[in-house]
């Protein structure tokens, strides 16, 4: 098995030209006193901003705005701590990793409840997406732990592209108001449909990637197995 503590980090994400330099820049220009464990709780707070902000936007669509400013807020602690970490060389691989993506999973489940209580997707639908999303974080460990090879991006898309697409979803939300589309079956919230299908592509990706990893793992073991005899 690999070793966990020096795995290679895969990030090859459509914002990465943009977002690996301001990354550095911040890292380069964090006061003394911030620390990546102070980050990682920003990040934390961030999520239950989300939640608050799509909870409450049953009440006024106005708050979500607050909630695309909690995404900001989580982009800036989640993206921030490991670099700060390694900017400092003060990493702590064993306990950042372990940390890092246990918090993770936690700020995921707030977002997600968040939405599924909000006016605009129904709550089954965004618990769906959630296992979705915490299928695939299941592949991306396991192929860390496997192979080594730490990858947090497929087809150029990563956290920091879904949070985009979560803000410019909460602009559609605001502006466009509860729409529906009418099926011979029934009629369905525009958004329900959307996130639906977020979920469903998280599956499909997890189902496609486990079944091509695996049978790579197993060609591999068949030739160290013919090797060793």
């Amino acid at each position: 098995m690999a070793d966990k503590t020096s795995h290679k980090r895969v990030n090859d994400i459509l914002f990465g030209p943009l977002e690996r330099p301001a990354l550095q820049w911040l890292a380069a220009h964090m006061p003394a006193w911030m620390n990546p464990d102070l980050l990682t709780l920003i990040g934390i707070i961030g999520a239950f901003i989300i939640f608050a902000g799509y909870v409450l936007s049953g009440s006024n669509p106005g708050f979500l705005w607050l909630a695309s400013l909690g995404f900001v807020i989580n982009w800036f602690g989640d993206s921030l701590d490991g670099t700060l970490a390694r900017y400092r060389k003060i990493e702590r691989p064993k306990y950042g990793f372990f940390v890092d993506h246990t918090v993770d999973a936690f700020g995921q489940l707030w977002i997600l409840a968040g939405i599924g209580l909000s006016p605009y997707v129904s709550f089954s639908v965004a618990m769906l997406t959630l296992v979705g999303y915490l299928m695939m974080s299941v592949l991306v460990y396991v192929t860390t732990f496997v192979t080594g090879e730490f990858k947090i991006s497929y087809g150029k898309l990563g956290p920091t592209e879904i949070r985009v697409i979560a803000i410019l979803a909460n602009v559609a939300f605001f502006f466009g108001g509860i729409r529906t589309i009418e099926f011979s079956f029934g009629t369905y919230p525009v958004y329900d449909i959307l996130i639906l299908a977020i979920g469903l592509l998280l599956i499909g990706i997890f189902t496609v990637t486990t079944a091509s990893r695996a049978y790579k793992l197993s060609k591999i073991d068949e030739r160290r197995t013919t090797e060793e005899k």
